[in-house]
């Protein structure tokens, strides 16, 4: 079968890194890191395994960071090459283990991507595993799997930018019939903004700010309205198509940011709060939001939600940062911020007094009605058809793309 395949070696990667800057498509081409090339179809590695028919695979921020090389080298110890690329998932079972009980061909799937104890072969768990925090997982380098913090980073199992990959049965999930493909792929980032907003979840009085209005900015705002929260929240959005999608999913008012920080003084005006203007640099808010999240991980969103947030305030970080070059941390101690990570995976979740997987709260949500993600998939490419779909990734204001797929026939 044919897969997208990153190889992260120094040559292609200085190669790429250099000639990006004047030819992004070098990125794609072979020459670097990632290529469109011929892999060996899955095998199952034990019983306990089953290989899914990928029916499509989501481009996410992450797999992006990948290709476009702003990775921090921080996660390259937790990943293994060469990696078939992709995590965002819904699929069938194609092939299933004798020890995957419950479980049939044909059935489809979606895959959390967490590769953690169970999945690697360890039947006492870690300390964290233990409690359904598998986000936290400390064994996510050893095991019978090479190392890979998820599905699409890790050689042994494949990724969903492929006709085929391999899950273990602790990782699947089953799709109900009500859940269409389109929002079964959004299992996976709403997961992910679940986890970071049940555990920072807003009062009903809170001014909650959310930077950021890609995918996962968005499922931020559909996981708050979607679990009942009537706080005040308002989104920082870069492109008009983006703030469609913020009001669509109830955001209580949406605000468009520019070259300078002009969205300062609106958002000032919405809170209540006062800005003033130091002797160099960008402009502080004295005031602002009870909650921001932070769904970009760039330096300026970074550096926006610092300055935009209340004295005492939080700040929950959900976009995955790199080196961050250009925050100004000062407003944390001036300010006594409280500043969190979400992990960008996924966890053991108390919501109205039950303990829920992220995944089957996710599942919960759209099965109901109360979230409707499948609008969100305005892209879709067959896999050959790779380069077209990152040339939109790179210029995606231009195709007002929310989220691009892969997409395989059955």
């Amino acid at each position: 079968m044919r897969a997208i395949k990153f190889n992260a070696t120094i040559p292609r990667y200085l190669l790429g890194f250099t000639l990006s800057k004047v030819y992004p498509p070098i990125l794609w081409s072979g020459l670097s890191c990632a290529a469109y090339a011929e892999v060996p179809d899955p095998r199952l590695p034990g019983e306990d395994w089953t290989v899914v028919q990928t029916r499509m695979g989501g481009i996410c921020g992450t797999d992006t960071s990948t290709l476009f090389l702003t990775t921090s080298p921080y996660f390259t110890p937790l990943t293994s090459m060469p990696h078939i690329v992709g995590h965002e998932n819904v699929g069938r079972l194609a092939l299933v283990g004798k020890e995957v009980a419950g479980w049939q061909a044909g059935e489809r799937v979606v895959v959390e991507p967490v590769l953690w104890c169970q999945p690697r072969g360890y039947k006492e768990l870690c300390r964290f595993c233990a409690r359904g925090e598998i986000n936290r997982c400390e064994r996510t380098t050893e095991g019978d799997l090479a190392p890979g913090l998820i599905t699409g980073a890790c050689r042994d199992t494949g990724g969903s930018w492929a006709p085929y990959f391999l899950a273990h049965r602790s990782q699947l999930y089953r799709v109900p019939d009500e859940i269409s493909d389109e929002n079964a792929l959004m299992i996976e980032p709403l997961a992910v903004s679940l986890h970071a907003v049940l555990q920072n979840y807003p009062r009903d009085e809170d001014r909650v700010l959310i930077v950021g209005a890609g995918s996962i900015g968005l499922c931020a705002l559909a996981a708050l309205r979607g679990l009942g929260s009537q706080a005040e929240t308002v989104v920082l959005a870069r492109y008009s198509f983006q703030a469609e999608a913020a009001r669509r999913l109830g955001a209580s008012a949406v605000v468009m940011t520019g070259r300078e920080s002009g969205h300062y003084e609106e958002l000032a005006e919405i809170f209540g709060a006062r800005v003033r203007r130091p002797i160099l640099g960008k402009k502080i808010v004295l005031g602002g939001a009870d909650i921001a999240f932070e769904c970009v991980g760039s330096d300026s969103s970074i550096d926006d939600c610092l300055r935009l947030t209340r004295n005492g305030g939080k700040v929950v970080l959900v976009g995955v940062p790199g080196i961050a070059r250009g925050v100004d941390w000062s407003a944390i101690f001036a300010q006594e911020l409280v500043v969190k990570a979400a992990s960008y995976y996924h966890h053991a979740e108390r919501f109205k007094g039950k303990k829920w997987r992220t995944f089957d709260l996710a599942i919960d949500l759209l099965a109901r009605g109360a979230v409707d993600l499948s609008w969100m998939v305005t892209h879709r490419f067959p896999l050959h058809e790779y380069r077209r779909a990152f040339d939109l990734t790179h210029r995606r204001a231009d195709g007002r793309a929310l989220k691009i797929v892969f997409e395989f026939p059955d």
